[in-house]
């Protein structure tokens, strides 16, 4: 998504102005010809792309490291630019003689630092605790696996004594002490040698607790070296070790999402080309994953985050993983060469030669030219793809999955602009293609969905016959009711659309005070028929950012919202469901009665034909404080059933919202209704979103 700037502003506000709600109460109160919609059963159009409706991924507001990825230690191997960040000492040390991070003998060469613990006397006060994401969200009954790799030093050290506590106050009011808290779980690690050794125990807890801690002291006196200090719940998706959060991977299979994009966004880029992602340090063995300072951490004055990292525990070998897990297709984004344009548009030369030489002569650390990028582009798809014979494809393998991923998208660059992504992008994309005929290539049109940067770029694109041009759009939810016939114009042939980041904001852009209110959500149903209508020039399309952790949110609005114990899915996430879970097969072609356009009379229409199931599929739009009788004609039917399903999501409050108390708030409704004719009356309800399932042939 972008950082704020205000041509960013200017641009995205464009055309801002409120839709007015034409009509009456009484015009409204029966059917009338503008009400009538006809459905062209009988001349199908475009099919509907697998991908039509999918997911954007990025690790902004604690979505990967404290959501998502469950590891619920913070900064386990002490590698943060803050060696301690996450850790405190008990009582400030006061039974500590030493508590430093060090990088004398490590573990292994790429985990250099880890933590010397020394204590002068024996004493249950020798140790730190550990504050989790947050706090540690831990459940009653349920297995967690603590791990850790000790050394023991100097000294009469005999064990590790592990705690898991709620945190509690001690002597009344005033601030609280580490010490003080509710035991949860307690172990003891024995058998220390003098030689790294990683030692597991399983952890089960007594209570539940949203914000517990962990407390590790000594036992005994002497010292003691730790790294790779690990709590790690049993309950993972699918069992997996090193799994993702169950909760959250539910939420999203269940959209039947048709792609997964992957890992960002801003995230991609980072506030320089060093602070870049860079998804060959995100596989391998865990331990070796070198963290990175999150480019969300300090950037928003209102949520200040400087203790905001990635681990990169979810990398990219469990982004393919997870794309496989939920039936989407993986869209990895990789840099271009440009950090982030809003901060401090870095930019790696272009080199006029092409080849591994050239690429080996740039070291990532060392001003790396663009042929190292365009490299890291050409062993992703060998690791996605690549024989367990290749270099890449043989570390897929190592890592636990034979099979190729299948990859056919790689996106090029996140929504750079201006004549520095296109002198980047073209030497690019043609080495991708020389080596990679078949794959489909994502390109970017900026941060704007309009301007003079805009219409460059996208003329550019299709110059250069580029597969798939991604948009973003973030606005105030007029724009989306006002844009929905956005696409309507835009060529059949050539490139293709991918709506990449979307989400209507109701007070402004990266505004703190931004609600995913259904007034957003109903308003981006209304834009999402525009899409639908559309389907031979959009083929893909995701709101954005997916998810924010209630206690270290940075952007609003977000899709699904959750703390450390539970989840929920705002308006939008239903709307952007029922999308997915009715993608259908083919689009049909809609029409309204006395030539009104989609969105006239704040009426929204699109539909598809479900080859699948054998049903039309018709999604409505009501933004409108009445109830308004429709009639959908069905033109060209050559069979129907008796019994239709309506599927509803509706509120007469706009303002309303979800929550972790009221999670179903505004939540779909399921009927039934009867089908009669072709001539199908349907009552929808005020403010709602509708999906009609009627049982007919073609």
């Amino acid at each position: 998504m972008p950082t704020i700037a205000p041509t960013c502003l200017a641009r995205l506000a464009f055309g801002l102005a409120l839709c007015s709600q034409a009509g009456s109460a009484s015009a409204q109160s029966k059917p009338s010809a503008a009400n009538t919609i006809t459905v062209q059963v009988n001349k199908p159009g475009a099919p509907i792309a697998k991908t039509m409706y999918g997911l954007f991924f990025e690790d902004i507001n604690f979505a990967a490291d404290g959501g998502l990825y469950p590891e619920l230690v913070k900064n386990k191997s002490f590698e943060t630019d803050d060696r301690l960040l996450g850790w405190k000492a008990i009582r400030g040390a006061a039974a500590l003689a030493v508590y430093n991070v060090i990088s004398q003998q490590p573990i292994s060469a790429t985990n250099r630092n880890f933590l010397r613990l020394t204590a002068a006397t024996a004493s249950p006060d020798a140790g730190l605790i550990n504050e989790g994401f947050r706090g540690m969200g831990v459940k009653q009954g349920a297995e967690y696996t603590f791990s850790v790799y000790l050394r023991r030093g100097p000294g009469s050290v005999s064990g590790l004594n592990v705690t898991l506590e709620e945190p509690g106050r001690a002597g009344g009011p005033g601030p609280e002490t580490p010490l003080s808290g509710a035991v949860l779980a307690q172990t003891r690690i024995e058998g220390l040698t003098g030689e790294w050794k990683k030692y597991s125990v399983v952890l089960k807890p007594t209570a539940t607790a949203a914000k517990a801690r962990l407390k590790l002291t000594l036992e005994g006196a002497g010292t003691l070296d730790l790294d790779v200090v690990s709590l790690f719940p049993k309950d993972t998706w699918k069992n997996r070790e090193n799994g993702m959060r169950p909760d959250l991977v539910q939420l999203l299979k269940d959209m039947q999402p048709g792609f997964l994009r992957f890992p960002g966004g801003c995230i991609v880029e980072g506030r320089t080309l060093a602070e870049r992602y860079q998804w060959k340090e995100t596989i391998g063995e865990l331990a070796s994953r070198q963290p990175l300072i999150n480019r969300w951490n300090t950037e928003f004055v209102h949520k200040f985050t400087p203790d905001y990292y990635q681990s990169f525990g979810l990398g990219f070998y469990e982004y393919f993983q997870l794309s496989e897990d939920i039936g989407a297709e993986p869209v990895p984004i990789l840099n271009v060469g440009m950090a982030c344009q809003f901060n401090s548009a870095e930019l790696a030369p272009v080199s006029a030669t092409r080849g591994p030489s050239a690429a080996e002569a740039h070291s990532h650390a060392d001003d790396p030219s663009l042929d190292v990028f365009i490299q890291d582009a050409l062993d992703l798809i060998e690791f996605a793809n690549g024989p367990a014979t290749s270099p890449w494809g043989a570390k897929r393998v190592a890592m636990g999955h034979p099979a190729p991923f299948n990859l056919k998208y790689i996106g090029i660059g996140n929504e750079q602009w201006g004549p520095q992504y296109l002198e980047r992008y073209e030497p690019f994309a043609k080495a991708v293609k020389a080596r990679y005929p078949a794959m489909n290539i994502v390109s970017s049109a900026g941060p704007a969905p309009d301007g003079e940067l805009f219409e460059k770029a996208s003329q550019r694109l299709r110059e250069l016959k580029a597969e798939v041009i991604d948009e973003h759009y973030y606005a105030k939810p007029e724009w989306f009711r006002q844009n929905a016939g956005r696409y309507d114009n835009y060529p059949t042939t050539g490139s293709k659309i991918f709506a990449g980041e979307y989400a209507a904001q109701s007070v402004a852009i990266g505004s703190p005070d931004n609600k995913n209110s259904w007034d957003c959500a109903i308003s981006e149903a209304a834009f999402m028929t525009g899409l639908e209508r559309n389907a031979d020039k959009v083929i893909m399309a995701s709101y954005a950012p997916l998810f924010a952790h209630v206690d270290a949110w940075q952007w609003t609005p977000d899709m699904i919202w959750f703390d450390n114990l539970k989840a929920y899915g705002t308006p939008n996430y239903y709307v952007q469901k029922l999308y997915g879970v009715n993608r259908g097969t083919t689009m049909l072609p809609v029409q309204r009665g006395n030539n009104a356009k989609n969105g006239d009379d704040n009426l929204f229409s699109s539909a598809v034909a479900d080859d699948a199931t054998g049903e039309i599929v018709v999604k409505l739009v009501n933004y409108s404080a009445e109830a308004r009788p429709v009639t959908i004609s069905l033109a060209g039917v050559k069979k129907l059933g008796k019994t239709g399903k309506a599927t509803v999501l509706a509120s007469p409050d706009l303002n309303a919202e979800n929550s972790l108390k009221e999670p179903q708030k505004v939540a779909p409704k399921d009927e039934t209704f009867k089908v009669s004719s072709s001539n199908v009356a349907y009552t929808l309800a005020p403010h709602s979103f509708t999906v009609l399932r009627i049982p007919g042939k073609r």
